[in-house]
């Protein structure tokens, strides 16, 4: 082989090389892109508003090329993941929305008091941090709902959902509109909290459970984020603050107790009484004034 011939073969290999490592290097880069998240994220989206249009976004994205969402559990695993947590279908359920983190958690009752069970990664849902005001406002809701069998639908377009019942007695209070406010499958949203079709599955099942061994209506709880003290005074001059504030009662309240608070609508904003009044979370939110406690 010639001189000339020796050096066109290298620099082919060389260029094959190069592009192996720069293919590794982008390969690395994508699969760490998720947990650098945090990092770079902040970098690219100046405000709340433009983090969650982003947020949104590659979500969708991942859907649409067949990527699983942030850290969905294994949905191929639930016999396993349920004896993991000493649960059992069957057991009364409970649900938390968190608008900005994009989780919706469930949890079930053992032992008395309930217990987190899963955390979801929701796909996405529409509107910006606040409350659901007007029919075609395009909000999702946030506050206190209660869900019956009624409200399931297995044969959505969406392919399985559930009605969250808004506008309940708060919303109806304060001359909120609107209708046919979901959780359902299908990754698209307007107004409602949209999952993947393998989550919304897995919910479905856990919640059909528990109606079928006696529990009545399930609480779901919506919140804007989670309910720190740091969030709420990093956002005090948001419009919607004032009811907020009132959300974190409930918010503290199940915290507190690990049982879902009983929610009153008293004077037009939420009030609580005693968690343990409502131990499955199966009490409507009542217009009118939670009882006052008996003097001792």
């Amino acid at each position: 082989m010639d001189h000339g011939v020796q050096l066109k073969s290298a620099k082919r290999r060389r260029r094959r090389l190069r592009l192996f490592v720069l293919f590794a290097f982008l390969t690395i880069i994508a699969g760490a892109a998720p947990y650098l998240e945090p990092l770079w994220r902040p970098l690219i989206a100046a405000s709340e508003e433009e983090r969650i249009a982003a947020e949104r976004e590659e979500r969708l994205l991942r859907v649409a090329i067949g990527l699983n969402l942030p850290a969905q559990p294994d949905l191929a695993r639930l016999p396993q993941r349920l004896a993991e947590h000493g649960l059992a279908q069957g057991a009364p359920v409970l649900m938390r929305i968190f608008k900005s983190e994009f989780e919706l958690e469930l949890w079930m009752k053992r032992d008395g008091r309930f217990h987190r069970f899963a955390t979801y990664p929701i796909c996405t849902w529409s509107g910006a941090l606040g409350p659901k005001l007007a029919e075609g406002d395009r909000q999702s809701p946030e506050g206190f709902y209660t869900v019956a069998p009624d409200a399931l639908n297995p044969n959505s377009k969406w392919y399985r959902s559930f009605n969250l019942g808004y506008p309940n007695a708060f919303d109806r209070a304060h001359g909120r509109t609107g209708s046919f406010l979901m959780v359902h499958g299908g990754c698209g949203s307007i107004g409602c909290y949209a999952m993947t079709d393998g989550q919304i599955d897995e919910i479905w099942r856990l919640i059909n459970a528990a109606f079928a061994n006696g529990q009545a209506r399930f609480q779901v709880q919506i919140y804007p984020f989670r309910m720190s003290e740091e969030r709420l005074a990093g956002l005090g001059d948001h419009p919607s603050a004032e009811f907020w504030r009132t959300l974190k009662a409930g918010n503290d309240a199940f915290e507190k107790a690990l049982l879902p608070p009983r929610v009153h609508v008293c004077q037009g904003t939420y009030q609580f009484s005693d968690p343990e009044q409502n131990p499955l979370g199966d009490k409507v939110v009542e217009a009118g004034c939670p009882a006052a406690a008996p003097r001792g």
